[in-house]
């Protein structure tokens, strides 16, 4: 399978304006939409993907599993109501959503996963928030590698150690808030940078990112947003740049440590 590099994320989107939202997003070239259950809005996703026109082949669709369903029955049945809320057939992608290590189920929530995998009554599995010693007990008691960790990561908070085993383990790492829910964007490094460009913080950082072959799913319901997000052709960092934003690194989280997420 390939996935676009770019996504359209569904955080905080509320169900009322996921639908106008997705449409925008679809109109505007993104086929990338990333839901979850958590989020409450896979109902609208669906519609909007079946609404769009667009054959089902051509939308890439990720939800995920939440902490409350970890465990082979409650996963299976999760995962079933997940299906039945989009009304597309079978997720390109379903993640764990966070390890939840406390509840110490995440590798035979794993182990579920593929056997849906395998069932064919889902394209593609992956995890989301996990750490290097989540991924690496996955993979010793499974054989199975996860496609995708999606973590947060922006350039306050860049993950080198976690990129580097996603690397050697053959991962892909895709970004959630990937503009460090806006924190990032008023950085003087980066709106020096977007200056010099004639881009927005926004598109520089999304640039940044694919140049470090990360994958991005930004999120916003304002449609110019939406559109400017997406429009990164012509915009090549150099190797300064590159270096200035590489040492904005603070290791600083805008949202929880997994660890801490049961």
């Amino acid at each position: 399978m390939r996935m676009p590099a770019i996504g359209f994320g569904l955080y905080k989107v509320s169900d009322e304006e996921a639908q106008p939202a997705v449409a925008t997003a679809l109109t505007a070239g993104y086929r990338l939409l990333d839901t979850a259950t958590l989020y409450g809005n896979e109902r609208a996703t669906g519609q909007a993907v079946r609404a769009s026109g667009l054959d089902r082949d051509e939308v890439f669709v990720t939800t995920k599993l939440w902490n409350d369903a970890h465990g082979e029955q409650a996963a299976r049945a999760a995962f079933a109501a997940s299906v039945e809320r989009l009304g597309i057939g079978a997720p390109d992608l379903y993640l764990i959503h966070w390890p939840a290590p406390a509840r110490g189920l995440y590798v035979e929530t794993w182990r579920t996963l593929v056997a849906l995998r395998d069932e064919g009554r889902v394209r593609s599995v992956g995890v989301s928030n996990f750490e290097p010693e989540h991924l690496e007990r996955v993979v010793a008691a499974t054989g199975e590698v996860p496609v995708v960790n999606q973590v947060e990561l922006h350039p306050y908070l860049q993950q080198r150690e976690l990129r580097a085993l996603h690397a050697d383990l053959g991962v892909i790492t895709q970004a959630w808030s990937p503009l460090g829910r806006g924190a990032v964007l008023e950085d003087p490094v980066l709106v020096d940078i977007a200056a010099r460009h004639g881009a927005t913080p926004a598109q520089v950082v999304l640039r940044w990112h694919l140049d470090l072959n990360v994958a991005v799913i930004p999120k916003s319901v304002t449609p110019e947003r939406i559109r400017s997000n997406l429009d990164l052709a012509g915009l090549d960092l150099t190797d300064e740049d590159h270096e200035r934003i590489a040492a904005l690194d603070r290791g600083e989280r805008t949202g929880s440590h997994p660890d801490r997420v049961n």
